[in-house]
């Protein structure tokens, strides 16, 4: 099986750490804990992902209206 990661799942990725790590940048650094970190991390995992099939859905559906 190949590994190969898609360009979609690379670009949620890429927003899932560049989320995280505003998130995680703004915390105090008393907070910056590795249970923190970790629900951080699945937080900005799930929201990228959400946020992108968001977008693509509103873009595709405006597409289509354009047809």
């Amino acid at each position: 099986m190949d590994n190969q990661q898609t360009v979609l799942e690379g670009i949620i990725e890429d927003v899932a750490v560049a989320l995280y790590q505003k998130w995680y940048n703004a915390l105090d650094l008393e907070e910056r804990t590795e249970e923190t970190s970790k629900i951080l991390q699945a937080n900005a995992n799930e929201t990228s992902l959400w946020v992108i099939q968001t977008f693509m859905n509103k873009f595709n559906d405006a597409a289509e209206e354009l047809k």
